[in-house]
């Protein structure tokens, strides 16, 4: 039987993601601070073999229930299976509450973790056909129609890829400088600037890219796909760009899925594209973000969308078979007209997959310290169900999802791709069922336990400077995490 001090702790556990549920339907934080605004209580009922849940507010009480979980006679299993049992019941009952004092319906319903479709491959491993699961998510915790067909549209692209097990590991290589810092970034990169720290950032990565060799022989693993990105790696010169891919090659050789991000256009040349080609790679992202130089200059980009039509154009001229564009909906100022002229550019340009991001501002971005305004729900949600319906326009179906705190309409961020054009690198790194190698600044190896539904991290540190000091410390937290058996 659950202890009542277990009851407690999980009560204690999801308090923050009580709070992220008010944000989905725009209640202010300082309810929190108001004392009884929300009472909650949680007890298991023997007799029913379920736990109950009620929630209540000063107009409404709602109640709900769900079955014990079945115990596995493992005790570190059961509890997990418990937490996880909880936390959703009392995310979903107080979701309820929500939506009975306010009217509204989030397109995501209650779900506010970041990889929904985890729900949809729980059902399926429990026996349930993915037109069941998909239906599931929406009887279940509300989500919309619309929003679980997109689910089940990326399942099932995912369940025709090559699948993951223990062998495969994914590698990941980050460069981290940019030209100009864009206001929504909230990534571990730097101003390129006089470029002073590049030589030193290199000599630290090839250090730690020689070990990793090392270390994906001790362990056993095998190379699955390799990922260049950023900051931007393009921002490089061309005698640094050489020098690195040269070395990423003499580590890492042959490995069959290969992508680099190229992604600011003002950084691409054709001398980088060759070499981007002659390395193997067979992936690259050319990313305008928005096709309006308004917004661009806004939002810090440092480009035209023109640059944009020239790079598409130089890389298909150097024989680079797949480009990747990134695009983000709801930009400052940016209307649905907007969205629709960048939308026209996408089908003129025709990438092989097409990435919609709806905008996330986070709290170390400029736009966060300036207080910009996220776009009014219904314009958000327009704009990402236009970007889907481009990218289906250009024979692609969505293959990756994820999602982030305080996005544009609690809308979501959609990876979409040609027939054959699916980064395997983006579903291995979203749905965490394979294990990551991280090199660089800010870098995040990951190793997967299958079957439990856990991994550990081993983190790099972001700066850039304390990475190159401190680069030995972060080849054996990798180490540490892979070889301790």
């Amino acid at each position: 039987m659950i202890m009542e001090q277990e009851i407690k702790s999980h009560l204690h556990e999801i308090e923050m993601e009580l709070q992220n549920l008010t944000r989905l339907f725009g209640i202010p934080d300082s309810v929190w601070l108001q004392p009884d605004t929300y009472r909650y209580s949680l007890w298991q009922d023997p007799a029913q073999a379920c736990f109950v849940c009620t929630f209540n507010s000063k107009t409404q009480s709602v109640k709900r229930e769900c079955p014990l979980p079945e115990v596995l006679n493992d005790e570190r299993l059961d509890a997990l299976h418990r937490r996880r049992a909880v936390r959703r019941l009392c995310r979903q009952t107080f979701y309820d509450l929500l939506k009975a004092e306010t009217g509204l319906r989030p397109p995501w319903g209650s779900l506010t973790g970041i990889r929904p479709t985890r729900l949809i491959y729980e059902q399926l491993e429990h026996g349930s056909t993915l037109d069941e699961a998909a239906q599931n998510l929406t009887d279940l915790y509300d989500v919309t129609p619309e929003k679980a067909e997109l689910l089940r549209e990326i399942v099932e692209t995912q369940q025709l890829l090559p699948p993951t097990d223990d062998k495969w590991i994914d590698v990941y290589i980050g460069i981290p400088f940019c030209t100009t810092r864009c206001a929504y970034c909230s990534f571990s990169s730097g101003e390129i600037g006089n470029g002073r720290l590049v030589e030193p950032y290199l000599d630290a990565l090839f250090q730690e890219l020689r070990a990793g060799v090392d270390l994906l022989r001790e362990s056993g693993h095998q190379l699955r796909a390799l990922y260049i990105g950023g900051g931007t790696p393009t921002s490089l010169n061309e005698d640094q760009f050489a020098r690195f891919l040269d070395e990423v090659n003499r580590c890492f050789p042959g490995v069959s899925e290969f992508t680099v991000e190229a992604g600011r256009p003002d950084t691409i040349t054709p001398g980088k594209l060759r070499l981007i080609r002659e390395a193997g790679a067979g992936r690259i992202s050319i990313n305008p973000q928005t096709m309006n130089d308004r917004t661009l200059q806004l939002i810090g980009r440092a480009h035209t969308a023109q640059q944009t039509v020239d790079a598409y154009a130089m890389a298909r001229a150097e024989g680079i078979h797949h480009i990747n564009m990134d695009v983000i909906a709801g930009l400052p100022g940016e209307s649905l007209d907007d969205f629709a002229h960048t939308m026209s550019a996408a089908r003129e340009l025709k990438p092989e997959s097409l990435t919609i991001h709806a905008l996330a501002i986070k709290r170390s971005t400029r736009m966060h310290l300036e207080g910009t305004a996220l776009p009014e729900p219904e314009t958000a949600s327009r704009m990402t169900a236009m970007g889907l319906e481009t990218a289906h326009q250009l024979g692609m179906k969505a293959y990756y999802l994820y999602r982030q705190k305080a996005m544009a309409g609690a809308q979501e961020n959609v990876g979409c791709a040609l027939p054959g054009h699916a980064c395997l690198y983006n579903v291995d790194i979203m749905e965490e069922q394979t294990h990551i190698l991280a090199f660089g600044a800010g870098g995040i190896s990951k190793r997967v336990y299958p079957g439990e539904g856990q991994l550990r991290r081993a983190p790099n540190v972001s700066n850039i400077e304390l990475y190159i000091a401190r680069v030995q410390e972060m080849i054996q937290r990798k180490r540490d995490l892979f070889l301790d058996r």
